[in-house]
């Protein structure tokens, strides 16, 4: 907004600015005896008190953005009684019109509160300060000379404080045109987005329409295989093969839906990107980095390891990961038991994490819990858990300690897919696509 804030292009922060500003006003100020040339008006000899009101003339300067008017009336009133004890020229009489540092230092002061002030600030000025140092600026000017140091003070004030405003008007013009240009650019942007929203919706409605017929038709595919199954195994098994290319045409189908759908936040996360989900058999890498962490594990595995599904083995990770991380943030480098009991024939798998408790010689005991209840973390391992229909318990040992139960169901033979197409039911997407 001001024209004293920017220098170069570059933005100056205000307070350098009011520093500038004052500086330059008080060399001027200090300087003025040096450069009046000779044979000019008799002026009083530079003293201490001339150096104090030229210290009075600059440095209101310098907290004018916080107290305009009263830095404004110190300035004009220093000005004043530099003229009036004759330490500079007075601005209009028998050599002419001089005017200097101080009279300019007061117009400045106009002109940065005309420009910062509100427009109660810049009515008082122009209405009462004007005015008042116009009349003082008369009454200190000798005998015929009073109406030209009137008038050459008041255009001079008028013409700082006039040329403020309009500095001040064109910051708030300016403004509004950008305020302007942004609310365009945002309703631009807006328009945009909602047709781009509107596209995808159309898009995705399309692609509904196909899944469902996809769908439909499977169903029919696998019905009309049921009845053949017993009489005809070839043209069964041709259905069965008619359905499975149906069912990777919807899962492409799906993908192409759910990219449609994908918000511009989520496509920058683009999925193929990340790597894979962790599994069962990522387990004991995760133990072998907890135990560079200073953690004491025991890992054991019984049982045959049996298909589990993906969501199962994310969750049966997921549980075993902040099982032990709690379990190294509350109880320190304490030794642990992990069991992955696997348990075929009554379809589950247990995991089973036991720690001893804290070391004596590791800190405070395991902090209780909270009085609202559980963390999140184990709110968390409760809810993976009973995703995949399983079951979770935690608690304390009877000996001091902390224990993770969770049993994740194996999947029965009824939830296994088609024996003939198995190696492709892992593999859904087919070579080439």
């Amino acid at each position: 907004m001001d024209l004293m804030d920017t220098l170069a292009g570059r933005r100056v922060p205000p307070a350098v600015a009011d520093a500038g500003l004052a500086l330059a006003l008080a060399a001027g100020g200090l300087i003025t005896p040096i450069a009046m040339p000779s044979g000019g008006p008799e002026l009083r000899a530079p003293d201490g008190t001339w150096a104090v009101l030229v210290l009075l003339l600059a440095l209101p300067l310098v907290v004018h953005r916080h107290f305009p008017l009263p830095a404004l009336t110190a300035t004009a009133a220093a000005a004043g009684a530099l003229q009036a004890m004759h330490y500079v020229p007075q601005l209009s009489g028998p050599e002419g019109t001089s005017i200097g540092p101080a009279y300019v230092g007061v117009a400045a002061a106009v002109f940065v509160t005309a420009v910062r002030g509100t427009p109660r600030t810049a009515t008082l000025v122009i209405a009462v300060l004007v005015p008042a140092a116009s009349l003082s600026e008369a009454a200190l000017a000798p005998d015929g000379h009073r109406l030209t140091a009137l008038l050459t003070e008041a255009v001079l004030l008028v013409a700082a404080w006039a040329l403020g405003r309009l500095a001040r008007a064109r910051a708030a013009v300016r403004n509004q045109v950008l305020e302007r240009a942004a609310a365009v650019e945002r309703e631009q942007t807006a328009t945009a987005r909602a047709a781009v929203m509107e596209e995808r919706a159309r898009i995705a409605r399309e692609l509904h329409d196909i899944v469902a017929h996809n769908v439909s038709l499977m169903v029919v595919q696998t019905i009309a295989a049921d009845r053949v199954q017993d009489r005809d195994g070839p043209k069964a098994h041709e259905l069965h093969g008619a359905i499975e290319e149906t069912g990777r045409a919807t899962v492409t189908e799906l993908r192409r839906l759910l990219d449609v759908l994908r918000t511009d936040e989520e496509a920058a996360a683009d999925p193929s990107r990340e790597p894979p989900q962790p599994t069962v058999e990522a387990i004991p890498a995760l133990v072998d980095s907890v135990r560079a962490a200073g953690l004491r594990v025991d890992l054991a595995t019984t049982g045959t390891p049996a298909d589990l599904p993906a969501g199962s083995q994310l969750t049966v990770y997921r549980v075993v990961q902040e099982a032990l991380t709690n379990t190294l943030k509350h109880a320190g480098r304490t030794r642990t038991a992990l069991t992955l009991a696997w348990e075929p024939d009554r379809h589950r798998l247990t995991v089973r994490l036991c720690d001893d408790g804290p070391r004596p010689d590791d800190g405070a005991p395991r902090p209780p819990a909270p009085a609202g209840g559980p963390g999140h973390g184990l709110v968390g391992m409760r809810e993976r858990v009973g995703a995949v229909g399983g079951s979770l318990h935690t608690g304390g040992r009877p000996g001091g300690g902390y224990c993770v139960h969770a049993v994740v169901p194996l999947p029965t033979s009824e939830d296994l897919p088609y024996e003939g197409h198995l190696a492709d039911a892992v593999h859904p997407r087919p070579a080439g696509r």
